[in-house]
């Protein structure tokens, strides 16, 4: 692992103390074995997709591989020469430059591999990280998959209840965690072993073992590489949780079947290249970032890119110039901040603007919600690239996209189309295959799409299938040149900057408040994020509304749910609109603010 602090802040000027060689490395590296020239008819690759021809693509003389994620994401590509091709470019907030090699990762990933031993750890086991996106992070999730465990995401926004609610369902057996989050699990740190990745004296005052300090233990008794447990295809090597409309979140289990459909993603919609400097800017807490910021580039042997600070459009902006990003995913929110702060439009008038200053992107990708047209038509005159809309789920990862690799007409405004090894249809209330211009449910036929891997939640909280059809609960409608149109949720869900939130977790958690009689959350449009949350609230009798107490429920949700889930509005009202069987009627309350 190499580290340089060549610009202790990210400004695009400091991007000269770079050589071409230091912000390109994965261009003069070896490629991956497997080469393969890109389809130009969508048309011709979809219906002549055949999952053996895939996975031969994808793993070559070693089809096993893909039944240990380690090894598919990490330890063939040190097998096959490999080991010095870098695999992570990290940036940290105070603009602190760290590399690590796919031989530095395996060596790594071994140590805590054996740390994670030391503690029980075994196939089948979840381990977790609440960790911004850093090296530790990358390290951790390999060393779990190395020994056959299941790695559960952590978002560093969630609260108390968020955090116990999902350790308590997955039987979480370690947490790595930094001074920043520890204080979020209080009580927690007694059902499960708790790993500090910070400081000894952090670590002593809460009990914790320091993640440095172990792995120096494990490395001073240089104990036997971990041998990678190989397991079957429908073992889980991820655990996700996703919002729903009843009740608490839904564990979702990601078996190694997804790591093909993952491919084909980042191959045929990405278009992923081994010369790409490749960025995906969602957090790894969430299925879009660690399904395709850490697993797809990793699998396909591509340096991967994070950026630890926050988002910030100079910034964004800085660190796209500097890396020579070529490869950009990302979502409508962080697009329309960019076009909202006038960053970027200061360079495109600046008439000093030189090579130095410049963008690289190739390509653009955005998932999370539709693009409209103004955003597109932005993206393309101010970042100098296409930008190809892309749809997908927690339980399903990209289903629907234009494909950047693939020729087929790309409508703006549209989801694409379906990925290969995907058959969509749309069905009517009675479960029945609508014509072409005709909305209804948007649903996957499991038996016609062989890259298709979702079998379930993973503790039977819902039903998700209806004979041979998974029910996506997304109205949509298909045109007849085959694109599809996204035009609702058919439940309650909330999207609000990308991220899908349960109006039930939020109403539950406003109900905390000792004043709070009766609450309901709806999502209401919002220019920047695209909705934002508000709540509904009928206090208890005899206490009147006040921005004090709106104030105090914003913080609550903030504190007890997660930053991003909380109520950015509160109106009181005297009572909530119900059916006659006392279901909220939340429709009628988005109508209130429309």
């Amino acid at each position: 692992m190499t580290t340089t602090s060549e610009h202790a802040t990210p400004t695009a000027a400091a991007a000269s103390n770079l050589t071409d060689t230091d912000t390109q490395s994965s261009h003069t590296e070896h490629s991956v074995s497997v080469s393969v020239s890109t389809p130009k008819s969508y048309a011709d690759y979809y219906n002549n997709f055949g999952m053996n021809t895939l996975l031969e693509e994808i793993f070559g003389a070693h089809p096993d591989d893909r039944l240990n994620a380690y090894m598919a994401c990490c330890g063939r590509h040190v097998r096959d020469g490999r080991a010095d091709n870098t695999a992570l470019v990290h940036e940290d907030t105070a603009g602190k430059m760290t590399r690590m090699t796919f031989g530095e990762l395996d060596n790594a990933s071994a140590q805590v591999a054996n740390l994670l031993q030391s503690y029980g750890v075994q196939a089948g086991d979840r381990v977790a990280t609440m960790l911004p996106r850093t090296p530790e992070l990358l390290v951790v999730v390999l060393a779990t998959w190395r020994l056959g465990a299941i790695y559960q995401p952590l978002f560093t926004a969630f609260g108390y209840d968020s955090i116990k609610y999902r350790m308590d369902k997955a039987e979480t057996k370690v947490v790595f965690t930094n001074n920043d989050n520890r204080d979020k699990f209080k009580d927690l740190a007694q059902q499960t072993k708790m790993v500090m990745v910070g400081s000894q004296s952090d670590s002593q005052t809460l009990g914790d073992d320091n993640y440095f300090i172990k792995l120096a233990e494990i490395r001073a008794k240089q104990p036997k590489m971990t041998e990678p447990i190989i397991l079957d295809t429908d073992a889980p090597f991820l655990q996700m949780f996703t919002s729903g409309t009843v009740g608490k979140s839904k564990g979702v289990n990601v078996p190694l079947a997804a790591l093909p459909a993952f491919y084909l993603y980042m191959r045929y919609a990405i278009d992923l290249r081994q010369s790409d400097n490749y960025w995906n800017m969602a957090d790894p807490g969430w299925a879009y970032g660690l399904y395709y910021a850490i697993t797809g580039p990793l699998l396909l042997g591509v340096t991967t890119y994070f950026n630890e600070a926050g988002f910030d459009a100079a910034n964004t902006r800085d660190f796209m110039v500097r890396h020579k990003i070529t490869n950009l995913a990302s979502s409508p929110t962080a697009f329309r901040m960019m076009k909202s702060s006038g960053v970027f439009e200061a360079f495109s008038t600046d008439a000093a603007n030189n090579d130095s200053n410049k963008l690289s992107l190739r390509c653009a990708n955005s998932a999370g919600e539709t693009l409209n047209t103004e955003v597109v038509g932005w993206v393309e005159s101010h970042l100098g690239c296409k930008v190809c809309d892309q749809y997908g789920q927690t339980e399903t990862g990209m289903t629907c996209c234009e494909h950047h690799a693939l020729e087929h007409k790309k409508p703006v405004g549209s989801m694409g189309m379906a990925l290969p090894g995907h058959t969509l249809v749309i069905l009517d209330d009675d479960m029945q295959v609508l014509p072409d211009g005709e909305q209804g449910q948007l649903a996957v036929v499991v038996s016609q799409s062989p890259a298709f891997y979702f079998r379930g939640y993973s503790w039977n909280e819902k039903q998700a299938f209806a004979d041979d059809y998974y029910l996506t609960g997304d109205i949509v409608e298909r045109h007849h040149d085959g694109s599809y149109w996204f035009s609702g949720r058919d439940d309650d869900i909330i999207m609000t900057a990308g991220y899908r939130v349960g109006p039930t977790d939020v109403e539950n958690t406003v109900l905390e408040h000792e004043a709070v009689a009766e609450s309901a959350a709806v999502g209401i449009p919002d220019e920047v994020r695209g909705c934002m949350i508000k709540s509904y609230v009928v206090l208890k009798d005899g206490i009147e509304g006040s921005d004090e107490i709106a104030q105090q429920i914003k913080n609550l949700v903030r504190e007890r749910l997660s930053a991003h889930a909380y109520p950015r509005e509160v109106e009181f009202i005297k009572e909530l609109p119900k059916t006659p069987s006392g279901k909220i009627q939340r429709f009628l309350l988005r109508s209130l603010s429309a």
